[in-house]
C-alpha cells in the first residue's frame, strides 16, 4: 500500500504514490531520494518475509504504473536473488544511473515480463520500449519479455493478465 504524499504532478495534491513524479517523460526530473526510500521500504518487505520462511528466489515483484516502476527499481539494486519482476504499464525510474547501481549482479539474470498497452496515454509505449532496451543493457537480455497490446489504454486487459498468470507459473512451480 502506497502512502499519501503530496505529488507535483497533480498541482501538489495529496494522493497515494510511492514518491513524487515530477513528468512522465524519460528526462523528466525524478525523486531520488523517495524512489530510494520507497525501494528500501519494499526490501524490508521482502527481509520479512525471508525471516518468515520464504526464500528469495520464490519472491517476484510486481506492479502497476508507478508499482511497476518501483519493482523493477527494487528488484535490481537487491541484495536477494529474487525470481522475478511484472512490470506492466510503467518505466525505469533513476534509469541514468543503471547499471551502475545494479552492479551486485545478484539479479543479472532475474526473470523480467514487462507488458504494456500500445494506446496508452500517460505512459506511452516508446517509453515502454526504451525501458525494455535498458533492462536488456543490465540484465541477460533474453531474460526480457517486453509485450504489448494494441488498442489498450493505461489499464490492463485479459490477455495481459493471462500473461502474467502463465509467467508467475512458470518462475513459481507449486512446490
Amino acid at each position: 500500500h502506497r502512502p499519501r504524499i503530496p505529488v507535483t504532478l497533480n498541482m501538489k495534491m495529496v494522493m497515494p504514490s510511492w514518491f513524487d513524479l515530477m513528468g512522465l517523460t524519460p528526462d523528466a526530473p525524478e525523486d531520488e531520494a523517495g524512489i530510494k526510500k520507497a525501494a528500501e521500504n519494499i526490501k524490508a518487505i521482502i527481509e520479512h518475509e525471508m525471516k518468515n520462511g520464504i526464500p528469495a528466489n520464490r519472491i517476484i515483484l510486481g506492479g502497476f504504473s508507478q508499482g511497476g516502476a518501483l519493482s523493477l527499481y527494487t528488484a535490481l539494486t537487491c541484495q536477494h536473488q529474487l525470481a522475478g519482476i511484472v512490470a506492466l504499464s510503467c518505466w525505469l525510474p533513476l534509469h541514468k544511473g543503471l547499471p551502475q547501481a545494479a552492479n551486485n549482479g545478484v539479479n543479472k539474470d532475474i526473470a523480467i515480463l514487462q507488458c504494456h498497452g500500445e494506446m496508452d496515454p500517460m505512459i506511452p509505449v516508446r517509453f515502454g520500449a526504451l525501458t525494455a532496451e535498458k533492462l536488456k543493457s543490465v540484465v541477460t537480455p533474453a531474460k526480457v519479455q517486453f509485450k504489448t497490446y494494441p488498442g489498450v489504454m493505461h489499464s490492463s486487459c485479459p490477455q495481459e493478465m493471462m500473461a502474467v498468470k502463465e509467467f508467475i507459473e512458470k518462475l513459481l512451480p507449486r512446490i
